[in-house]
């Protein structure tokens, strides 16, 4: 893959990865012992406070109330990169970048020391740490400044799939990336990134949030549609995914000038703006813009109507 191409595209997908770095979703009640959500053989033990913050966040969609689960985590399971990922994500959506710095380094310094144990996700999260601070270089410094960290990302996420090409972690994280990079960047097959990505990562909540992003930037509407409806039947409180599925409706409904289908569009939008105070500010301003040119489209297509109306008496 063209080096500055992919840097090209570096703040277009830099949230969606960073925060991907965090994704652990389970599913039930919280075990004494946080259960691996991804993995059904060679299980691996995250620790309650981490899977409490993940729950918060993907489930519910609460950028605001994780903050409890995020601090023991850091204070009690150390030595999980994971919840310095968490931070940085967090960090990178306040836009506060040197406490991103901070969490992108110790994501480094865990993941480090987790490869003599765990090679497979000490390579995955050395990925994950080198891409926070390429991020943070991205922001301070320009696309130039992060092309060798952008590197050293693939490096070890090519480190992480040679251990185990089919792990579950491995393919929903790397797999964020995949599916952007395939969806927005000229020449690219999406399809095979779709369908590794649908096949090996997991857990499938998180699987159907992405594929109905994919979908909806490729235009398969209906696909993006069952996806996110999927997603919804796990996540019903989750305000993001209204969010989600009231950009996909729009679409719809301004490509067929569809009153109906513009006006649910409304109501998921709405139903995510009820819950705006738990989310952060690089949502919820175009949710309200987004919100506000539906109600714009609505007026037009009544104002043409009209016309037309008019026109033919």
């Amino acid at each position: 893959m063209n080096q500055m191409t992919s840097i090209a595209s570096w703040k277009k997908f830099s949230l969606t990865l960073s925060v991907a770095a965090a994704v652990i979703f389970t599913f039930g009640n919280r075990p004494l012992l946080a259960a691996d959500p991804f993995r059904t053989n060679n299980v691996r033990d995250i620790g309650e406070h981490t899977e409490a913050a993940f729950k918060t966040i993907f489930l519910q969609g609460d950028y605001k109330a994780v903050n409890g689960d995020l601090n023991l985590a850091e204070s009690e399971e150390a030595s999980e990169p994971l919840a310095h990922a968490m931070k940085g994500s967090l960090a990178f959506t306040e836009e506060d970048w040197e406490t991103l710095k901070v969490y992108a380094l110790k994501t480094l310094e865990t993941a480090e020391a987790l490869k003599a144990t765990d090679p497979l996700r000490g390579n995955l999260y050395l990925a994950v740490g080198h891409f926070l601070d390429g991020t943070y270089i991205y922001e301070k410094e320009g696309a130039f400044g992060a092309i060798q960290k952008l590197q050293q990302v693939f490096r070890y996420f090519d480190a992480a799939e040679s251990i185990d090409p089919n792990d579950p972690e491995l393919n929903l994280i790397k797999g964020y990336m995949d599916l952007l990079l395939a969806v927005n960047l000229p020449f690219s097959s999406p399809e095979q990134a779709i369908a590794r990505f649908e096949k090996y990562a997991a857990p499938n909540y998180l699987v159907e949030r992405g594929l109905a992003v994919a979908y909806r930037d490729l235009k398969q509407y209906d696909k993006a549609l069952v996806s996110v409806d999927k997603a919804l039947q796990v996540a019903p409180e989750n305000p993001e995914l209204y969010y989600l599925k009231g950009q996909i409706l729009r679409k719809i409904g301004k490509e067929q000038k569809n009153l109906l289908v513009l006006e649910e569009a409304i109501v998921h939008f709405e139903q995510a703006m009820h819950k705006s105070e738990q989310l952060p500010r690089f949502v919820v301003k175009p949710l309200t813009r987004e919100l506000r040119q539906t109600h714009e489209s609505i007026a037009e297509i009544r104002a043409e109507s009209a016309t037309s109306a008019a026109a033919r008496k």
